[in-house]
C-alpha cells in the first residue's frame, strides 16, 4: 500500500473573500506597496504549535500565495530563558507538515539585535526613550488603570547623556536583572495604556541559544515586532485581535525611526469547543500528567493531531470553512471532525480489524483450508486497486455484532440468523458456547458455499454485513480509542473556586490490548492512516514495533457535524 505518512504539500487558497483580502486588494489598487504582498509567521520558540497557530499560519502563507507574494518564518527569540532548539525544530516540522515552505526566508529576531540596539540609541538621542530604575511592580503602579492616567517616573527626565551611559552599561552587563529598564517616552496620560511609556529592553543575564553571552539586554516583543517586520520588508503584518491595541505603539516606533512601515491587520483567534488553547493550560495538562505529552493525540497541538491521524489538508479545510473574521467566535469541534472524515474518506485505504474479538468456528468449512478474497482498498478511489484477504475455518468478529436474545431491530448475528461476511460468504449461527460465568466465548456457525463473494444465487437477502479477520492469519494489535479531552463545550466555564481540570473527560482514552487486524497491515508504518470498516479511521502510532502494531483512533464514522447541518437547514 502507499505511504500515507508523507507530508501533505498541497496548499489551499481561501475559498471566499474576507476582510483581509479586501484590505490587500485596496492596497494593490492604491499602489501602497507597489503591488507587493509579503507576510510572515513569527512564533516564539518556547512551546509547540496548536490548532490556533495553524489558523495564523494558514492566513499568513495562503495570503502571500494568493497574491503571488512571499512569506517568511521568523522566530521571536527575544527571551533566552524560555527558548529551546527542540521547539524551533518542532515548529518548522509542523509548518512543513501543514504544507508550507518558507524556502530560504528563515529569520530570527536575534539576527536584528544590533540594529534594534542602534535604533534604541537613536530614540534616546531624540529624547524619546529613557532608562528607568523603577521596579516592575512600581512601573505597574505608575502606569495607572484603564480609567485613571499614569504618572511620570522620577527618572523620566534624565539627560540624554545619562540615559546613553546607563543604557551602554546595561548592555555590558553591569547591572543585576531588574535593576533598570529602557522605556519609550510617549504619554503617561494616553487613553491607550500601551502608550504609557512601555518597556523596550530588560536585563536578562542568560545565555542565548544563538548569540551566546554577547547580550545582557533583550528587546521586548512590542519593540522587536514592528522593526523586524520593517527590516524584512513585510508589507502586511497579520496578528490576532489582542494586538489591535498595540498597533498605535508599533506605528509610533516606526514613525519615530522613519523606516519602512508595514501595515498591521488583526483577525480573530480560532476558538474550538471542548478544547483549551491557552499555553498555560496546555503546559499544566502536560506537566501534571493529565496527558502523555505534547504530542498526546488528545492534545490540540499540531504534533498531537498529526499523531492522532488528522491529515493536514483537513486542518486547512477546517480553517477555511470556519472563516476569517474580525470578531471572535467559537468553531464547533464537530466541524473539524467532519473535515477529517471528508479527507480520510477520499484517501484512507479500507481494511478490516476487530477491536473486541469473538471467536467464530465455521463447522462445515474444511479444516486446514484457506482461500483468499479480493477486497476493495478504497471505493472512493478506483486507482487504489484491491488486496487479498485470507479466509479460514476460524474467524474473529466483533462482540457487539452478536446478541443471543436480540431486540426487534437488531439485524446482526444471533442464533438461527444468517448474515453476510464482508467479501466472503453467508454464515448462520447454529450454537453458542459459554464459559463457566455464562459469557459467550465462541460461536459455531455454518456457511453456504454458494454465496461466495457475498451474494446468494437463489436471491435470498440478509440484513447485515459484518467485518471479520481470519484467526490463523490475523495480526495482534493494540488499539487506543481516543475521545474528546473535556466533557463540556467550554472547559474554562467553571464555578467560582473551581479549576478547568474539573471538566476533564476521565474516559478520553480506552486502550484495547487484544485486537486483531488483517495481514495486509504487516508492513504498516507510523503515520499510515486507514479506515477500519464499520469502526472508524485509525492511524499507526509511533509506538508500533516489529512485534506489536499500535493504532490510534482518529475519528469515528459517526458524523455529528452533518447531523447538525441537516437540523439547521
Amino acid at each position: 500500500m502507499a505511504d500515507h505518512n508523507r507530508p501533505d504539500t498541497t496548499t489551499d487558497e481561501p475559498t471566499r473573500t474576507n476582510f483581509i483580502r479586501e484590505i490587500i486588494d485596496e492596497d494593490n489598487r492604491s499602489g501602497r506597496f507597489g503591488q507587493k504582498v509579503h507576510t510572515r509567521f513569527p512564533p516564539e520558540p518556547n512551546g509547540y504549535l496548536h490548532i490556533g497557530h495553524a489558523k495564523a499560519i494558514y492566513i499568513d502563507f495562503s495570503m502571500a500565495e494568493l497574491y503571488g507574494g512571499q512569506y517568511n518564518l521568523r522566530f521571536d527569540d527575544t527571551n533566552p530563558a524560555k527558548e529551546e532548539q527542540e521547539y524551533i525544530d518542532g515548529i518548522m516540522n509542523d509548518i512543513h507538515w501543514l504544507g508550507y515552505d518558507w524556502e530560504d526566508r528563515l529569520f530570527f529576531a536575534s539576527d536584528y539585535f544590533e540594529q534594534l540596539y542602534q535604533w534604541a540609541v537613536q530614540l534616546i538621542k531624540a529624547g524619546k526613550a529613557y532608562v528607568d530604575d523603577l521596579s516592575a511592580d512600581e512601573i505597574r503602579e505608575y502606569r495607572g488603570t484603564l480609567t485613571a492616567p499614569g504618572k511620570d517616573s522620577p527618572h523620566r527626565n534624565r539627560s540624554t547623556e545619562e540615559n546613553l551611559d546607563l543604557f551602554e552599561r546595561m548592555k555590558k552587563g553591569e547591572f543585576e536583572e531588574g535593576a533598570c529598564v529602557l522605556r519609550a517616552k510617549i504619554d503617561m496620560a494616553s487613553p491607550n495604556i500601551n502608550l504609557r511609556d512601555p518597556v523596550m529592553y530588560r536585563i536578562l543575564n542568560a545565555e542565548h541559544p544563538r548569540t551566546g553571552n554577547t547580550w545582557h539586554i533583550y528587546p521586548m516583543y512590542d519593540w522587536a515586532h514592528g522593526q523586524s517586520d520593517s527590516i524584512e520588508g513585510v508589507t502586511h503584518s497579520m496578528c490576532s485581535l489582542e494586538y489591535e491595541d498595540h498597533r498605535p505603539l508599533y506605528d509610533w516606533f516606526l514613525d519615530q525611526l522613519g523606516i519602512f512601515h508595514p501595515r498591521q491587520i488583526e483577525f480573530a483567534r480560532l476558538r474550538l469547543t471542548y478544547t483549551v488553547l491557552s499555553k498555560r493550560r496546555l503546559i499544566r495538562l502536560v506537566t501534571e500528567r493529565h496527558v502523555a505529552g505534547w504530542d498526546d493525540p488528545r492534545m490540540p497541538t499540531l504534533s498531537g493531531m498529526r499523531r492522532r491521524g488528522y491529515p493536514s489538508a483537513a486542518i486547512r479545510a477546517f480553517i477555511d470553512m470556519s472563516g476569517i473574521a474580525k470578531s471572535n467566535s467559537t468553531a464547533d469541534i464537530a466541524m473539524l471532525e467532519y473535515c477529517v472524515r471528508q479527507e480520510l474518506n477520499k484517501t484512507a485505504p479500507r481494511v478490516m480489524g476487530v477491536i473486541d474479538p469473538l471467536k467464530v468456528v465455521i463447522t462445515n468449512y474444511p479444516e486446514g483450508q484457506t482461500e483468499e478474497f479480493d477486497a476493495v482498498n478504497n471505493p472512493e478511489d478506483p486507482d487504489a486497486g484491491t488486496r487479498k484477504v485470507p479466509f479460514s475455518r476460524v474467524l474473529y468478529i466483533e462482540q457487539a455484532d452478536f446478541m443471543e436474545d436480540p431486540p426487534k431491530k437488531f439485524y446482526r448475528l444471533s442464533p438461527g440468523r444468517e448474515v453476510r461476511l464482508r467479501y466472503a460468504y453467508f454464515i448462520k449461527c447454529e450454537e453458542v458456547i459459554k464459559d463457566a460465568a455464562g459469557n459467550v466465548v465462541e460461536l459455531r456457525c455454518t456457511y453456504d458455499p454458494a454465496t461466495r463473494g457475498g451474494d446468494s444465487p437463489d436471491g435470498r437477502k440478509v440484513k447485515a454485513t459484518l467485518h471479520w479477520v481470519s484467526a490463523a492469519h490475523a495480526l495482534s494489535a493494540e488499539v487506543r480509542q481516543y475521545d474528546r479531552l473535556f466533557t463540556v463545550t467550554e472547559p474554562d466555564n467553571v464555578e467560582d473556586g473551581q479549576d478547568f481540570l474539573v471538566n476533564l473527560n476521565t474516559d478520553s482514552l480506552e486502550v484495547r490490548a487484544n485486537c486483531y487486524v488483517e495481514p495486509s497491515l504487516a508492513k504498516a508504518e507510523a503515520g499510515n492512516r486507514y479506515q477500519f470498516e464499520r469502526l472508524g479511521y485509525f492511524c499507526v502510532d509511533p509506538d508500533t514495533t516489529g512485534d506489536k502494531l499500535v493504532f490510534n483512533r482518529t475519528v469515528t464514522l459517526r458524523d455529528d457535524w452533518a447531523k447538525i447541518q441537516q437540523k439547521t437547514n
